[in-house]
């Protein structure tokens, strides 16, 4: 708790933070009263697979190929990387497990 209140200070000043604190707020509203902390912390682990798994299928779709016309992708893919480590960072805040050891897990999918 101490250290979201720290994220939120630094957020709230305009300095960048590891943690999305407007993010971590979001998700936890987001608890639902009838599952148990374990069965979340679970379906959270289960994002994250199946984003992983995911990943392949996607990056070979054409609209992921780089377009010299927009100087970019059509789907915005190169923004997912950025994306997937927020989510992630938010999760396990949230969460209470080590964000490190589940996006080594992640990069082993």
């Amino acid at each position: 708790q101490v250290a979201m209140n720290v994220y939120e200070l630094s957020s709230a000043a305009g300095l960048p933070c590891e943690i999305d604190p407007a993010l971590v707020v979001a998700l936890s509203s987001q608890k639902s009263e009838n599952i148990s902390p374990e069965e979340e912390y679970k379906i959270a682990c289960l994002l994250m697979v199946f984003v992983a798994v995911s990943l392949p299928t996607l990056a070979s779709n054409v609209m992921s190929q780089y377009s010299p016309a927009i100087e970019g992708h059509c789907n915005n893919i190169h923004c997912l990387a950025k994306a997937i480590n927020q989510i992630a960072a938010a999760l396990f805040t949230i969460h209470k497990g080590s964000i490190e050891d589940r996006l080594k897990e992640f990069l082993a999918v």
